[in-house]
């Protein structure tokens, strides 16, 4: 399964590197849970592809969260932002 390019209307950010770290996760790990090459986790970390709707669900259902709190059009505020009011930590 071949991801789905990015587009240059409105972007998806994801939350997919920092979910995976935050779960001691490595990019292997990930690929193998949801059934791609790791190639493919790097490549969706970075932007520079977009997952399927299909695969995008898969990547909730291993984080065990709701697509929203995964994919979204704007950029997500860093947690040191939201817990501590400035986003340098």
């Amino acid at each position: 399964m071949s991801p789905v390019r990015r587009g240059s209307g409105r972007p998806i950010h994801n939350r997919i590197g920092v979910l995976r770290v935050e779960r001691g996760m490595t990019r292997a790990g990930l690929a193998r849970a949801v059934g791609v090459n790791p190639q493919t986790i790097g490549a969706l970390e970075r932007g520079d592809h977009y997952p399927s709707l299909d695969l995008a669900l898969r990547i909730c259902e291993v984080f065990g969260l709701p697509v929203e709190a995964v994919f979204g059009r704007s950029p997500f505020e860093p947690l040191s932002t939201r817990v501590y009011g400035r986003a340098d930590g």
